[in-house]
């Protein structure tokens, strides 16, 4: 390490020696070698204005840092540096002195070594190459070097030093290009067509490749480094640093900026196969195979000073050993099972904790659910809003009535029972006149709703997913229009008064667009309103006149002339063809309605009467509430999707269909255990392997259809008793469903039905259960 510190310490000091003479160097000739001109100029040349621009205070201070190690000998790759790759070059003077030390033969060897800057000019796009080469090697290693960064042929390239072309066996030095210096060169391209010269990578324009930094060296000395910003590359890991408390700048680990220092050979072996592997040897060793004891007799004395007594022990016989190995046996298999009975009982006693919890969970789930099912009951009596809803009103009522009379008559008799029973009838009618003017206050408000949401309907854009699943939303021409009818119909039926006027200005030069009927009507009842305004009416007296125009309005938006969106959502078709085959007679009103005002059953027949008469006759004749029914064809369909997404057949049900399972084919109760809670039970598989079907079905509590469910075989769960009552029960479901034709195709053919696929179906006349069956049939 001395002798290496020495050397550098003699280099810097030669080149501080050679730095000294600045003034001029004379060639072997006598002539005197000029300056260069600005341009060829070495960076650092330009002044010191232009240096400090270049040149930031901590890059200042890293070179001085940098020059002051440098001339003690204590950089390494341990030192730390400030941040960014940096290698200091000395700058020189002029080119005399690089003439000077060329002559100089004892020196070219090592001098060569040494790198310059070369910047290469591409033209003719200007750009800028810089590269750290050998002074020692020949334009034409430059030339291979430059090519293999540009990916062209290196025959193609043309390098020129100030204009002129450059011998390609001369070397970097030849050309006055001195130790750690730089030079400038241009570069084209014989055949610019097909292989230009454009650099790989753009150049930064953030960093130059080369800045020239102005170190202190002693007071009132200072010394010219050329700087060579050097880009790795790859990203360098960061090994480490610190920053400096009062100027802020940061250090890093040295390795992170210089190339790492190379060993140098010492020409011993460090590896050997010696010191990694043992040494083997071979070695033959004889073991003696026979054995004798000598003892004393003629001629041979043994001593018996070192004699032992050996006393036998008891003998043990390979049954006792084998007795003795199996208690042992005995012992370890005790302690095991003991093992694996706690284990078992331990798994049996979380089975029983969860099933227990389970059954906690269900029966609170069952409990909710009912409590839920009254609570919506009694919102329904205390707030009804549907026909269902009035539906269960008049079904409690008739409930009510019921009992009262049955009370009346069980204790009363003669003139009382006459006079309880009269004024039972005339508290009957109150209650009915206060359910139908309710009845009608909920129709007023739904038709407000209906209206709006039909308003709402035609006024909303058009929407579709894109590719990436975003939501796109396109107005037409059409959406626009019947969204500017939707805010002026809801305009006029706001009641502000100021603006009233304006509204009623808007609405006469909307209609005014179409010449009909319609809109002469409606300009004629905005200019009567108008003209009343004017003569200050009172409010309520002009409350007629606004609804008539608000009903007029309403018809000019449902016009498909004048709103064509609104054709899309009206009930009635506009072509009349459409009509031809989808218009049926009500037998109770004998009115010609469209298919969907009938109530269908499950084999797609229409009844002869409309929902409103079929309302109308249950409210006036048996007050039905069918709200369990379609809770239960509900949840049967709800659970069969779960089950089997393809069912077909519980929607094809309706709700008179389960009405009549329900009542006529399990008597509204539990199969099980006779449960009458209608708003408990449920529609099951009775065979779970199979389609839920009106035949493969069976009608329990909430509480029994877990366990029946997890039965796998019901043949061997249930008594022989229960399942043929199960089986007749699934005869005459089959022979009820067998006339119609959409149930018949799920039928499955059975060699144990024999004749009753032809017998009458079981019919309800006027909602009371009434079996039909022909004479000869017997079951």
């Amino acid at each position: 390490m001395s002798e290496r510190r020495e050397n550098e310490e003699q280099e810097v000091k030669e080149y501080e020696e050679e730095e000294e003479d600045t003034d001029t160097k004379f060639e072997p000739g006598g002539n005197t070698v000029e300056q260069p001109a600005e341009d060829d100029r070495e960076p650092g040349r330009r002044g010191e204005e232009e240096r400090e621009d270049r040149t930031s205070p901590d890059v200042l201070e890293a070179a001085e840092e940098a020059a002051s190690d440098l001339q003690d000998g204590l950089i390494g790759p341990g030192n730390a540096v400030e941040v960014g790759n940096l290698v200091a070059t000395e700058t020189q003077a002029d080119l005399s002195h690089d003439a000077e030390q060329l002559g100089e033969p004892q020196r070219t060897a090592h001098v060569g070594n040494s790198t310059a800057t070369v910047k290469v000019v591409l033209v003719p796009e200007g750009h800028v190459m810089t590269v750290a080469f050998a002074i020692g090697l020949s334009i034409a290693q430059l030339k291979l070097h430059l090519a293999n960064e540009l990916r062209v042929p290196a025959d193609v390239l043309h390098i020129f030093l100030d204009g002129r072309a450059v011998d390609e066996q001369q070397s970097l030095m030849e050309l006055g290009v001195r130790p750690n210096g730089s030079t400038r060169m241009e570069m084209s391209s014989i055949d610019p067509d097909s292989h230009p010269l454009r650099p790989l990578r753009p150049p930064e324009q953030d960093m130059p490749d080369v800045i020239t930094v102005r170190v202190q060296t002693e007071e009132n000395m200072f010394r010219e480094v050329v700087v060579e910003i050097e880009r790795p590359p790859q990203q360098k890991a960061f090994l480490g640093g610190f920053k400096h408390r009062l100027t802020g700048a940061q250090y890093h680990h040295a390795a992170v900026q210089t190339l790492p220092k190379r060993r140098a050979d010492r020409g011993v072996v460090l590896f050997s196969r010696n010191t990694q592997t043992v040494q083997l040897q071979s070695e033959a060793e004889q073991c003696p195979l026979d054995a004798s004891t000598q003892m004393t007799g003629i001629g041979c004395y043994v001593s018996c000073v070192d004699d032992k007594l050996v006393a036998p022990g008891n003998y043990i016989t390979a049954d006792q050993y084998h007795e003795e190995r199996r208690r042992a046996v005995l012992v370890l298999q005790t302690f095991a099972r003991r093992w694996l009975a706690l284990q078992e009982v331990q798994r049996l006693r979380r089975d029983r904790d969860r099933r227990l919890v389970w059954l906690e969970l269900q029966e609170t789930k069952r409990r909710e659910e009912k409590e839920e099912q009254l609570q919506d009951r009694r919102r329904r009596w205390v707030n009804p809003r549907r026909r269902e809803d009035f539906d269960l009103l008049y079904h409690a009522l008739e409930k009510w009535r019921g009992e009262e009379e049955q009370q009346i008559n069980s204790s009363l008799r003669g003139a009382e029972r006459k006079a309880a029973l009269c004024f039972l009838l005339e508290t009957e009618t109150q209650l009915i006149a206060a359910i139908g003017h309710h009845r009608i206050a909920v129709q007023n408000n739904n038709y407000d709703k209906v209206v709006r949401n039909l308003l709402d309907k035609s006024a909303a854009p058009r929407q579709w997913r894109a590719a990436d699943g975003r939501l796109i939303e396109m107005d037409s021409e059409h959406t626009v229009r019947a969204a500017e009818l939707r805010e002026l119909y809801n305009n006029l039926s706001s009641e502000s008064q100021e603006q009233r006027p304006e509204h009623l200005l808007t609405l006469r030069h909307t209609v005014k667009e179409h010449e009909c009927q319609l809109t002469r009507d409606i300009v004629d009842l905005i200019d009567r309103e108008a003209d009343l305004m004017t003569r200050q009416v009172k409010v309520a007296s002009l409350q007629g006149l606004r609804t008539r125009i608000s009903t007029l309005f309403l018809q000019f938006i449902k016009t498909p002339a004048f709103n064509p969106e609104v054709a899309k959502h009206l009930k009635v078709p506009q072509n009349p063809s459409q009509l031809k085959n989808d218009m049926f007679q009500c037998r109770g009103c004998q009115r010609y309605l469209q298919s969907s005002d009938f109530s269908p059953t499950a084999g797609a027949r229409l009844s002869g009467r409309c929902r409103d008469c079929t309302g109308l006759d249950n409210i006036a004749r048996s007050r039905d509430d069918f709200s369990c029914y379609r809770n239960i064809l509900r949840r049967l369909r709800s659970d069969e999707m779960r089950l089997n997404r393809d069912a077909k057949i519980p929607f094809l049900l309706q709700v008179e269909d389960v009405r009549y399972l329900v009542e006529v084919l399990w008597a509204s109760r539990s199969a099980l255990h006779s449960s009458s809670d209608l708003y408990s039970l449920v529609f099951v598989r009775w065979e779970k392997r199979r389609v839920w079907s009106p035949w493969n079905c069976i009608l329990l509590s909430k509480a029994e259809t877990s366990a029946h469910l997890e039965v796998d075989d019901v043949l061997k769960a249930y008594e022989v008793t229960f399942l043929r009552r199960v089986d007749h029960k699934h005869m005459l479901a089959r022979r009820h469903f067998s006339s119609v034709p959409v149930m018949a195709e799920h039928l499955e053919p059975t060699a144990t039905i024999g004749n009753q696929l032809v017998s009458k179906p079981v019919t309800m006349a006027t909602g009371k259960p009434a079996v039909h069956t022909p004479a000869g049939s017997a079951h």
